[in-house]
C-alpha cells in the first residue's frame, strides 16, 4: 500500500498558475504510473493527467492540454501538476493517484487504473 499526500492547492485568479505536489511513501514510487484527477461539486471525478513509471509518456485530458503539465521526480517520490492559464471551470478538489500495477507503459486515464488515492487538495479559480 502507498500513502499519498497532496499539497499546493489554493485560491488563484483566472489566468494565474499553481503547482500541485504529491509525495508518496510506503511503496516503490518509481515503479508505478501516477495520475491526477479532479472532482467539482456535484460532478463525477474526472481524469486530468497521468505519467508512466519512467516518466517517458504523459497523458492529458483535452480540457487541460496546453495548460497543465505533469512531471515526476522519482528521487523525491513526488509527482507534480503545473497548472497554467487557470480558468474558473478548473475549480475542484484535485486528487493524486498511484497505479495498480508496476511497470505499466500503456495509457492510464480511468479511475479503475489507480489503486491508491490521496486526500485531495482544493483549487479555486476566481473570475
Amino acid at each position: 500500500q502507498v500513502q499519498l499526500v497532496e499539497s499546493g492547492g489554493g485560491l488563484v485568479q483566472a489566468g494565474g498558475s499553481l503547482r500541485l505536489s504529491c509525495t508518496a511513501s510506503g511503496r516503490t514510487f518509481s515503479s508505478y504510473t501516477m495520475g491526477w484527477f479532479r472532482q467539482a461539486p456535484g460532478k463525477e471525478r474526472e481524469f486530468v493527467a497521468s505519467i508512466t513509471w519512467s516518466g517517458g509518456s504523459t497523458y492529458n485530458a483535452d480540457s487541460v492540454k496546453g495548460r497543465f503539465i505533469i512531471s515526476r521526480d522519482n528521487a523525491k517520490n513526488t509527482v507534480y501538476l503545473q497548472m497554467n492559464s487557470l480558468k474558473p471551470e478548473d475549480t475542484a478538489v484535485y486528487y493524486c493517484a498511484a497505479g495498480r500495477l508496476p511497470y505499466t507503459d500503456v495509457a492510464s486515464t480511468a479511475t479503475r487504473d489507480f489503486g491508491s488515492w490521496g486526500q485531495g487538495t482544493q483549487v479555486t479559480v476566481s473570475s
